[in-house]
């Protein structure tokens, strides 16, 4: 299966801004980003002109970025979100939430979506009681996620107990610490989504 296997960090610095793609090292001093906020390689310090097809590229790359997804796959979920009814942009953020990788790390089980990831494709996660290994599933309203048996007692999990409620929940997920589940109440509507991106601008882009 195809994957980004660069630095994340560079993925911050080319955004210009924070994209928590690793966890409690985006949050402290060491964060590249807070040491050199301007893009990677031999011409980031120049400001190049910020053209309106430069604006939605970045957007549309951003995006991909925070949820890890390439080319080909954010493609396909923009086609699913054209195809549904309602606002296309909308739709595309909320296809993004529903990932299994992005519901982990929603409700408090990894510190990062690359480290959920790394959960699911290991065999640890359940949805309604049957083991998950794709990444890229996504839930459905109703849906519990849960952790296997076995794997409870295992660090990354020990750890994400300890600190739960921590970092918050968003409301269309329920997390349940002592039982390691989260419940998914609904499916994600845009005023429960935090993901710092201007979705209009990626539509645009697709509509060209």
């Amino acid at each position: 299966m195809a994957r980004y296997t660069g630095a994340d960090c560079k993925l911050c610095r080319r955004e210009k801004m924070k994209l928590f793609l690793k966890g409690s090292k985006c949050v402290g001093p060491k964060c590249p980003i807070e040491i050199r906020p301007y893009p990677p390689g031999e011409h980031g310090r120049g400001r190049p002109k910020e053209t309106e097809y430069l604006l939605q590229l970045r957007e549309k790359q951003k995006a991909k970025r925070i949820y890890g997804v390439l080319e080909r796959q954010f493609s396909n979920y923009y086609v699913e979100a054209n195809r549904q009814g309602g606002k296309t942009g909308e739709n595309l953020l909320s296809l993004l939430e529903r990932r299994l990788d992005n519901v982990v790390y929603r409700g408090g089980f990894a510190k990062s979506r690359d480290m959920a990831r790394q959960l699911i494709r290991h065999g640890h996660i359940r949805v309604n009681g049957k083991k998950v290994d794709i990444p890229s599933y996504l839930v459905n309203e109703a849906d519990i996620i849960d952790v296997k048996a076995k794997s409870l007692e295992s660090t990354p999990f020990q750890v994400a107990k300890a600190e739960a409620g921590e970092r918050p929940v968003p409301a269309w997920l329920g997390q349940d610490a002592e039982r390691m589940r989260i419940l998914v109440h609904s499916l994600p509507v845009r005023q429960q989504i935090d993901a710092p991106v201007q979705e209009q601008l990626i539509v645009e882009l697709y509509s060209k």
